[in-house]
């Protein structure tokens, strides 16, 4: 109920923050005269929008050094031919306006003397480019010619697997954030919530409405958003579990409650904000090399956030009296109340704090993936599981070594299967921790009956 109150106020600000500009806004001749045409040569950065898509990237040298001048061919449908010169920082973009399938391909004649691409076959690549999206392209030069001539897809170096290794290593602290509150709802409550993932998603869309369509600046996106999400968690056990709860409701059917109320916020989540993938920033990201890995900026800060805000809740959970107190009741509510703890008090409080970690988690796999949409916390709600099972249901720190656990070896699955296939390695994960060690790696085994 909460999510929904706050979609339907965003719905409003996005309409006011769209229409407000749009009067005395006026293309410049240059943007206009690319848009019209679909060839030549593009030399200006491409930011997405609604009406186009950008297939754009990064060209850097044996030494992870950007390099200048290669020129990089986009052809596609209609007979979209435009060519992309690499500026000082590496990088080329070109725009396109029609959805479909294009093909990439490096002009090895400008590569620098002595760089050649590490794999002959990947100077032609083939993309799939939509409207509102933008298409991520590296290629990677060494002074070694013809080091291999099959594709890079199926080509395992260590460098490949460090660089995934660096990305399971993201994706861990990122999933974490969402996964500590899940299992401390499930600590203290029972219950699983299906819900859980629509939060990711809120914190999300809420970071596009504030940070892309209000102009905020994302430092105080990030902090208001974190807030609102936390609220909405503090008035979903107020007008929702806590009086379910007072009935006496099963977990069964508090369950039931949480898909339904996952349902009907991803429709709400598609019908104000659509279907297709939006961007909380609309600058090109840029890069960084640190130690052999390459990642954007937005990278490197949301892991260093992710790290803080997980090690200061820790520390909150282990040192302060309320946190002792929420552990209390995560182990045994009956015996916590009758010690004298307000165990509603703490059950409010835990849905509050996790709502705010879940919004938070939202705005950085934003900024990481560089785009949200309607389903990103359903797409990540299965890691989410695995991660609470893996580490233990109820215990916030096997949540987050759970979580690291599956983000790297999801991101190590990327190197020898395609695509979205490593997300079918959490599920693995799952059904052999339920096979083998139900209680997961903090958890304690119970005797049942």
């Amino acid at each position: 109920m909460a999510v929904l109150i706050v979609a339907f106020l965003a719905t409003f600000l996005i309409d006011w923050a769209v229409t407000a500009p749009a009067n005395g806004a006026t293309a410049s001749p240059t943007a206009s005269a690319s848009a019209s045409t679909g060839a030549g040569t593009s030399t200006q950065p491409c930011t997405v929008s609604p009406t186009n898509g950008c297939i754009q990237g990064t060209i850097t040298d044996s030494d992870r050094r950007p390099v200048e001048g290669v020129d990089v061919a986009v052809a596609g449908p209609g007979g979209f031919a435009q060519t992309a010169t690499t500026r000082d920082t590496g990088r080329w973009s070109v725009r396109v306006e029609t959805a479909g399938r294009y093909t990439v391909s490096v002009d090895q004649d400008t590569l620098p003397k002595g760089q050649y691409l590490t794999n002959a076959a990947d100077a032609k690549r083939t993309v799939q480019a939509n409207l509102n999206q933008n298409v991520g392209q590296i290629f990677q030069l060494s002074d070694q010619q013809g080091v291999t001539t099959t594709d890079d897809s199926s080509s395992v170096t260590p460098a490949r697997a460090w660089q995934q290794f660096a990305s399971g290593i993201r994706l861990g602290l990122l999933i974490a954030l969402a996964s500590v509150g899940l299992s401390l709802i499930y600590g203290t409550t029972g219950l699983s919530s299906f819900s859980h993932g629509e939060q990711v998603t809120l914190g999300g869309l809420l970071a596009y409405v504030f940070a892309n369509q209000l102009g905020w600046n994302i430092w105080l996106t990030g902090i208001v958003v974190t807030l609102l999400c936390a609220a909405t968690g503090y008035l979903q056990d107020a007008a929702i579990w806590r009086p379910l709860r007072r009935r006496r409701i099963s977990l069964t059917q508090l369950m039931i409650v949480t898909i339904g109320l996952s349902i009907a916020a991803q429709y709400a989540f598609q019908y104000f904000f659509g279907a297709s993938t939006v961007r909380i920033q609309q600058g090109n990201p840029q890069t960084v090399t640190f130690a052999g890995l390459t990642l954007t900026v937005q990278s490197y800060v949301a892991m260093a956030i992710a790290l803080v805000v997980l090690v200061g809740t820790g520390l909150f959970l282990a040192k302060t009296r309320f946190g002792r107190a929420t552990r209390a009741v995560s182990d045994n509510p009956a015996l916590a109340s009758a010690s004298g703890i307000d165990v509603d008090r703490v059950i409010r409080f835990v849905w509050t704090l996790a709502a705010g970690l879940a919004g938070l988690s939202g705005v950085m796999l934003g900024l990481v993936l560089n785009g949200v949409n309607w389903q990103t916390g359903l797409q990540l709600l299965l890691l989410m599981f695995a991660s609470v099972t893996l580490g233990g249901l109820g215990t916030a720190y096997g949540a987050l070594a759970g979580s690291m656990i599956i983000g790297v070896v999801v991101e190590l699955t990327n190197l020898v299967l395609p695509g979205d296939f490593k997300y079918a390695t959490a599920l693995v994960i799952l059904i052999l921790i339920l096979l083998f060690r139900p209680q997961g790696i903090f958890g304690r085994a119970e005797r049942i009956g």
